[in-house]
């Protein structure tokens, strides 16, 4: 039998383990000068922005709600299709969470809901890039803009993606990245976030650790009620070894998702009823279609950290992904709509809602799609797809 080709893994080349293992040697393995100049790398790829690292990619986001004063009373609009915790930190800081449903074909928020759900009480968007695809920025924006709006980008799967031939991440207002173990660079748990100027920095830098700031050998203060959510240099050190790949791992991914079409080929849609995400490349700073896909063209391009399709109703998720598993192919599923969770249930969300976020949450899977991957692998998952669908 063929080896199981799972939906994700990580790559830690050897380099990389060279250096955790000099670090741990070195006896400073909690932040430190790993942390200092993983920061500084990852501020000169978002353009020179201020940027902190964290223990993960979620507390990022509730350090950002924190700075922007966001908190009882105020709504936060977001999508219903995210990981839990894109709505978590909304709860996490006393505000309530409203939901806009997705469009269809992005399955990113649908701008046209989010504006229609804003009130007096909106204070903030929280946009989410599934599978590293950018919203229309812009536009995004512009909406922010017209109301007075904070925005927390949860990029949280978006490091690579580009808008307009922009890093992600390079403009904007707060932006979130994730590194955990499935995203497309790792410090095996961790996040960063990309923040507007140094007064942010320094209130992050409060949150980050207990609340704590210092003054000389021994003058200490605490004025903010902070965590425990500093990045170590054990983490920092495998997320240096990790940034220096980006740009072959983006690169590598896309080919691998242009290899996906190529093999479904241009009628996978029309056969099976499944539906295949947006083709974007990106082309001299230029989104573009992949050729023979009817999609429309997008103005930002992804970093294809998941590869999803939608499966067409005759088939339930759990059997696909069952049937998958017989084929030794393994199959993730992102996500579960976050509104017909009880803890949300219990704050009125019921089904119905969100109809589009509800059917694509109900039959969404995400395929194999890492770095380590091959074309060969990719033709083996498409192999074992068409036995599936039929």
């Amino acid at each position: 039998m063929t080896d199981f080709l799972p939906f994700s893994k990580p790559t830690i080349d050897e380099a990389t383990i060279a250096s955790v293992a000099d670090t741990l040697r070195s006896g400073w393995i909690t932040s430190g000068p790993k942390v200092a100049e993983f920061e500084k790398q990852l501020s000169g790829y978002f353009g020179g922005r201020i940027v902190r690292t964290f223990n993960s990619g979620t507390c990022t986001m509730e350090i950002a709600l924190r700075i922007a004063g966001i908190g009882a009373g105020d709504e936060v609009i977001t999508t219903p299709i995210s990981w839990v915790a894109t709505a978590n930190v909304i709860l996490e800081v006393g505000a309530t969470p409203v939901f806009a449903d997705i469009d269809p074909v992005t399955r990113n928020i649908d701008l046209d809901k989010l504006e229609a759900a804003i009130t007096p009480a909106t204070r903030a968007i929280i946009p989410v890039y599934l599978a590293g695809k950018p919203l229309d920025m812009d536009r995004l924006y512009a909406i922010a803009a017209k109301y007075r709006l904070r925005v927390i980008e949860d990029a949280a799967q978006a490091i690579g993606s580009t808008w307009q031939g922009k890093p992600i991440g390079s403009f904007g207002d707060f932006v979130s990245f994730s590194f955990q173990a499935n995203k497309n660079i790792t410090t095996s748990e961790g996040g960063c976030l990309v923040l507007n100027n140094a007064e942010e920095a320094a209130l992050a830098e409060k949150y980050r650790l207990q609340g704590v700031s210092r003054s000389g050998w021994d003058g200490i203060d605490v004025d903010v009620l902070g965590g425990k959510y500093n990045m170590t240099d054990i983490a920092a050190a495998i997320g240096l070894g990790q940034f220096a790949k980006l740009s072959d791992i983006t690169a590598h991914r896309r080919k691998l998702a242009q290899h996906y079409f190529k093999i479904l080929g241009a009628d996978f849609e029309a056969k099976t009823g499944a539906q295949l995400p947006p083709a974007d490349f990106e082309s001299g700073g230029v989104a573009s279609e992949m050729p023979g896909t009817h999609r429309p063209t997008p103005c930002g391009c992804t970093n294809w950290h998941l590869f999803q399709i939608v499966l067409p109703e005759r088939i339930t998720r759990p059997e696909f992904m069952e049937r998958m598993k017989a084929f030794n192919i393994g199959v993730g599923f992102h996500y579960a709509p976050i509104h017909l969770f009880k803890l949300y249930r219990e704050r009125g969300f019921h089904e119905g809602m969100f109809p589009i976020a509800e059917h694509v949450g109900k039959q969404i899977v995400s395929l194999p799609m890492f770095y380590a991957m091959t074309e060969d692998d990719v033709e083996r998952s498409c192999a074992a797809m068409r036995e599936v669908l039929g």
